[in-house]
């Protein structure tokens, strides 16, 4: 982060945006979605009481530093509240007209559930932003361009048809998290509004234009959301660590780019990135492309200089030195079988849901459940009592074991 901050500096995009320091999520945000339990083990965690919580760290899903992808480390609870406080942050900016983009590079933890971390992500701030949009949208768009198959959000958003779920990863029942096929379309009233978009190694800007576009144009015909979230998960670039994709920066940012073009209020968040250099490339880029400002190829001088050799360009060829593309192994005739398989699904939907909505006062940016009573004013808890009323009985999956079986 501190690195794509630099260069957004350098590019002076920040003169470009209106910037604001995040509140920190408190426990009641956090328990919107995440249980009580995981909740409290987070509070408590650290690297000097893991022996004696090694059950509930196996329970929820963490461990030590070079055993588990996601390790314990000092500080842990106010780093999710922070990440968590800027995705509900740009929420609020988008329901109360302050922004019609918002952004948050920090966020885009899509692999945490509710009861567990998962993938590197310990809190799902996409799901809590999520959370707040349905309180005054009566349908929200979640789109991610990880490379890897954003399952947290799709599990939590599971059977309800108020949001519509897209995934465009890699996925061959191996590749993390397992899951992500192209028939995992949701189950009751959430049938057919998840979108699975499996794609094989090698994806190159060509490729991934013939399946984004009009995938997503079809998509915002049919749904017709009133906001949408874009995870930019940039380990979807070429030469990433992990990802075993062939994207270039530019690629990457003309899916912001596009989805921008539908003048929807949009939540804009980070993800996975395993190439320092490439990651902030990748997302000052989409940062300019968001701001509508022209920036220059050759990157600005910043004390992390020396990660940009030897082109010191923005728009560079992103392997290590040596390294050649992976083989596209996406053919025509298999992408063009995605596409209408999608286009079918969606045929289903026969049209947008609806549902029936209140007005709500403007949110007053403060925490609507404390615990305190008398610390609330008359119109704090007028909110509040809205917030609670209008709860949708299927907004989330049913349990652990809602596939199973």
């Amino acid at each position: 982060m501190q690195v794509t901050h630099q260069l957004i500096l350098g590019y002076e995009l920040h003169k470009k945006m209106m910037c604001y320091k995040p509140h920190k999520a408190s426990e009641s945000e956090l328990k919107k979605f995440h249980t009580e339990e995981y909740i409290d083990f987070l509070m408590k965690i650290g690297p000097d009481n893991m022996d004696s919580m090694r059950n509930e760290m196996r329970n929820h899903n963490v461990g030590k530093v070079g055993e588990n992808d996601c390790p314990v480390f000092d500080g842990i609870f106010p780093y999710c509240q922070m990440l968590a406080g800027g995705s509900i942050d740009g929420a609020y900016k988008l329901i109360d007209g302050t922004a019609d983009i918002a952004i948050n590079w920090s966020g885009g933890f899509h692999h945490a559930r509710a009861e567990e971390a998962s993938g590197f992500c310990y809190i799902n701030d996409a799901v809590l932003a999520m959370v707040e949009m349905l309180k005054f949208y009566p349908r929200v768009l979640y789109v991610d361009i990880d490379v890897h198959h954003g399952d947290g959000v799709e599990e939590a958003f599971w059977c309800t048809d108020r949001v519509m779920c897209v995934s465009f990863h890699k996925y061959d029942g191996i590749f993390f998290p397992q899951t992500g096929d192209i028939t995992e379309i949701g189950e009751g009233q959430g049938k057919y509004t998840s979108i699975n978009v499996p794609l094989h190694d090698g994806m190159d800007d060509s490729s991934y234009e013939q399946v984004f576009k009009p995938i997503m144009r079809a998509i915002m015909g049919t749904f017709d959301p009133k906001c949408i979230v874009l995870q930019c998960g940039a380990d979807s670039l070429a030469g990433d660590r992990l990802g075993p994709w062939n994207l270039s920066v530019k690629a990457h940012g003309d899916c912001v780019d596009f989805m921008k073009s539908f003048n929807v209020p949009m939540l804009v968040v980070g993800g996975g990135g395993y190439v320092i250099r490439n990651v902030s490339r990748c997302w000052v880029w989409e940062t300019a492309v968001v701001t509508g400002t022209e920036v220059p190829n050759d990157l600005p001088w910043s004390e992390y200089w020396d990660y940009f050799a030897p082109s010191y360009q923005l728009h560079a060829d992103l392997r290590c030195k040596g390294l050649p593309y992976i083989k596209n192994r996406n053919t025509a005739q298999y992408l063009d079988g995605v596409r209408k398989q999608i286009f079918e699904n969606l045929r289903h939907l026969q049209g947008a849901p609806s549902v029936q909505m209140q007005e709500i006062p403007p949110p007053l940016y403060t925490d609507m459940d404390s615990e305190d009573e008398d610390m609330l004013t008359d119109d704090q808890r007028r909110v509040r009592d809205l917030e609670q009323s209008i709860e949708h009985p299927a907004e989330y999956f049913p349990g652990p074991d809602f596939r199973q079986g």
